[in-house]
């Protein structure tokens, strides 16, 4: 009862256990011109985020004790906000030879994934997930079926073809993931779907569920609150991987965190510098950042009716520190003093410009947004004020 009453009094306040937010590209190693781990950690407290999943497509790969071990210093050593980093599930990323998970576990990492590389060995995949299982290690996967994805940078349909945009059919995310699952169901191994973004493939996430798998899954804020449309005169900041869908395919993802059936919202937030972007649609490099952005974007499930607060929040903050075996996410005796403070009303025109990372790949740029950040503590130490 005394937590109920304290979670009660500090949303009537606007607070929330900070957002854990899965999927972060950070450029260090390799890339840190896009995004380094102080400026992601800046961007993240400025966005409500005290804990950051971070991916492990960086250059090199974090495929060894050693290059985790760097990254850790790193961000323990600039970073304002938790880092929970994830390594690669095969050397390189490059899907033939499986990641040492068990010393990798050790040196503190939280999941493994190749991120956006989809393993198409089957042998090799199913080793690892056995493997994985035996050291009860999270494994992390990208649902589409690559060949036919290849080279697509939009949707199939009347949109993509009268722009002229190589596409990808939404069935390439179902048959990407039917054959994940049937690797899941061989291997009993756990699992966390990065992203579901079609309506087809709700059916095939109930199907795992009812089968009693170890499964969980996720959807990025674009995926939520965008749609194919806004590609529209060929913007590059609005292309992202898998890319945009159909309206419909985007009400069917609403509602499908609403009802639980998917589990995490995040950022997918992925860093690419000017001259990534600055070029013709299909050569552009996918992805946007949304450290900064995930929860006013968020937050327009609520001002449309679509979501309550104690519900948007369980998939941004309490879900993911679950599914990840993390001690924060929740707003009870004995947590992470973990925490943001927001006025979901203020509303405001978006700047790229005064974004915290180096990157400015924002969708939202110039856009109204309602809902703003005015504090962030991690362990209760306040990171970030308005």
């Amino acid at each position: 009862m005394a937590d109920a009453a304290r979670q009660h009094r500090l949303r009537a306040r606007g607070a929330e256990a900070g957002i854990v937010d899965i999927g972060v590209k950070v450029g260090e190693p390799g890339e840190r011109h896009k995004e380094s781990f102080r400026s992601a950690g800046l961007a993240a407290a400025a966005g409500g985020v005290t804990t950051m999943v971070t991916r492990a497509d960086t250059d090199p790969a974090i495929d060894t004790p050693e290059v985790l071990s760097f990254a850790l210093r790193r961000a323990e050593e600039v970073s304002p906000v938790r880092i929970a980093p994830m390594a690669a599930l095969t050397k390189g990323r490059e899907g033939r030879e499986m990641t040492e998970i068990g010393f990798l576990s050790d040196a503190g990492a939280v999941a493994f994934s190749d991120g956006d590389h989809v393993v198409t060995d089957t042998k090799v995949f199913s080793r690892a997930l056995t493997y994985a299982k035996s050291l009860g290690a999270l494994v992390m996967g990208h649902v589409q079926e690559p060949v036919l994805s290849r080279g697509a940078a939009a949707t199939s349909g009347k949109f993509s073809s009268l722009y002229g945009i190589p596409a990808v059919s939404p069935m390439a995310e179902r048959m990407g993931l039917e054959r994940d699952l049937a690797l899941i169901e061989m291997t009993r191994a756990a699992y966390h779907i990065d992203q579901i973004t079609t309506r087809a493939a709700l059916p095939v996430l109930a199907r795992g569920r009812e089968a009693g798998l170890d499964i969980t899954a996720g959807v990025s804020i674009h995926h939520l609150t965008l749609n194919e449309f806004d590609i529209s005169g060929y913007r590059t900041f609005f292309k992202v991987k898998p890319p945009l869908r159909a309206e419909e395919d985007r009400l069917a993802m609403v509602e499908a965190v609403v009802a639980g059936q998917i589990d995490v919202i995040c950022s997918m937030h992925t860093p690419q510098d000017e001259e990534s972007k600055r070029l013709p649609f299909e050569a552009a490099a996918s992805g946007a950042v949304g450290l900064e952005t995930l929860l006013p974007a968020a937050l327009r499930l609520w001002h449309a009716g679509h979501i309550t607060l104690p519900k948007l929040f369980a998939a941004l903050s309490l879900n993911p520190a679950r599914r990840l075996g993390l001690s924060g996410g929740r707003l009870e005796t004995g947590a992470p003093a973990d925490l943001v403070l927001f006025d979901p009303d203020t509303p405001y025109v978006l700047d790229r410009e005064t974004l915290q990372s180096k990157s400015k790949n924002t969708p939202f740029d110039g856009q109204r947004m309602q809902g703003r950040v005015l504090g962030t503590w991690v362990g209760g130490s306040r990171v970030f004020a308005r």
